[in-house]
């Protein structure tokens, strides 16, 4: 056996295979792709956390308000009660 044998197997490159130019541009391009799709799906995320902390805000409002009328029935009842 000789080395001149194995000088045409160095295009092998034991058995691993070069990706070719055009696989790296359609991995690029779905790699681009995958990686607008997640960056629209953080800005959607963002949105709706936003309308998360507004309506939470909102909430906290109307349980404020539903207290402060609470305690106005409360206090409208015990002067009624002291009436009679």
């Amino acid at each position: 056996m000789q080395f001149d044998d194995f000088s045409n197997q160095e295009s092998a490159g034991w058995g691993i295979t070069s990706p070719k130019s055009g696989d790296i541009v359609a991995n690029a391009l779905k790699k681009e792709k995958v990686l607008k799709e997640i960056l629209s799906y953080q800005e959607d995320l963002r949105a709706m956390l936003a309308k998360v902390d507004t309506t939470q805000k909102e909430v906290d409002k109307l349980v404020s308000g539903n207290e402060t009328l609470q305690m106005y029935i409360d206090n409208l009842t015990v002067q009624m009660a002291k009436r009679r």
